[in-house]
């Protein structure tokens, strides 16, 4: 299953990564003397030319490629390409995803500048770290407040309110295998409600459920939109979707949120070893927290942290138990079953 699984993510993303790592032989970069680091990432399309800007005007003789997908996807090709790397770093990939690679040997230690300064939850533990954290993204809810009235639709509080007839077919939500959003939510439910009540709760979910999406963003996007009245999404992106004038309210279930940790980590089978220690150590600096601060509530430097508009500021007390092991190890079964029960409604790639 696992196996299937991956050819067809891998599938989903070769066109653009070949695309990326073609556009490697930039001969502006090879006139310039520049070395060019290729990044795989799972960061928002919207947030990395900021990265990406501040980065290299702090390193001009650094220049970064980015294969940007999804988490299940990006997941799925470096596991692929392990025999044949290709990505230098990992920058904004899923913690339980990089737990993945490092099981499998594919990640340099590495403890970079300012690590004292990181959360201890939110990096590996061990003194020369495979992975270090930059923010924490959580799920929540949008939830169209003009669809709602139209369809005399209830404001949901709790996860359990989402399995109400009222709402059939009215739901969509990330994909697990592709989004690392989907994947934490269903991890947090089998956590938090036990195997056999998660499992339950998500067949009853399922009922709702208009379509699974292979996106974190795309619910959200939709609730915004009007096209589904409720979407299963991310605190960063319902923040930005309302900010942005959308008719939403977002929700933070009570029972407990899902989450995960955005994180760097450097392929151990880079030649370019320097330049990547240069970004793992820029990644966990103040400037680059401030810019991780306009997007998510919680970073890897308490010391940087500002509210977003619409997320409240203790959001960290709102999350669930999460036990990042647990959750990579039982990736692969959770998955396999998840697509046994609920493939038949995920979203066309």
């Amino acid at each position: 299953m696992r196996l299937k699984s991956l050819s067809t993510l891998v599938h989903s993303a070769a066109a653009l990564s070949l695309a990326a790592i073609t556009a490697l032989t930039s001969p502006e970069a090879h006139a310039q003397g520049k070395t060019e680091l290729l990044v795989y990432s799972a960061l928002e399309a919207d947030q990395i030319k900021a990265y990406k800007t501040a980065f290299e005007q702090d390193h001009p003789a650094i220049e970064l490629k980015f294969v940007r997908e999804s988490t299940g996807i990006v997941t799925a090709r470096l596991l692929a390409e392990k025999a044949n790397p290709q990505a230098d770093v990992v920058w904004g990939l899923a913690a339980t995803s990089l737990m993945l690679l490092d099981k499998e040997g594919m990640l340099a230690p590495y403890a970079p500048k300012g690590l004292e300064q990181v959360r201890p939850t939110m990096r590996d533990p061990r003194p020369q770290p495979t992975w270090v954290g930059m923010d924490l993204w959580s799920s929540a809810v949008c939830f169209n407040t003009v669809e709602a009235a139209r369809r005399n639709l209830p404001r949901p509080a709790t996860w359990a309110d989402l399995t109400q007839p009222v709402y059939k077919g009215l739901l969509t939500m990330p994909h697990p295998a592709s989004s690392g959003t989907g994947y934490l939510m269903v991890s947090a439910w089998l956590q938090m409600m036990g195997e056999a009540r998660g499992w339950a709760f998500m067949d009853a979910l399922h009922q709702n459920i208009g379509v699974y999406t292979h996106s974190g963003s795309k619910p959200c996007r939709q609730a915004g939109a009007g096209e589904f009245p409720v979407g299963l999404s991310f605190e960063y992106r319902a923040n930005k979707t309302k900010k942005e004038g959308a008719p939403i309210d977002i929700v933070f279930p009570k029972e407990g949120l899902g989450w995960d940790v955005e994180a760097t980590a450097i392929m151990k089978s880079t030649r370019k070893a320097e330049a990547a220690r240069a970004l793992a150590d820029w990644a966990v600096t103040r400037k680059a927290n401030e810019l991780y601060a306009k997007n998510f509530a919680v970073l890897a430097l308490p010391s940087v942290q500002e509210q977003l508009e619409y997320v409240p500021s203790d959001l960290d007390k709102l999350l669930a138990k999460n036990d990042f092991g647990w959750a990579a190890a039982n990736r692969d079964r959770i998955l396999a079953e998840w697509s046994r029960r609920y493939e038949a409604k995920a979203e066309k790639k």
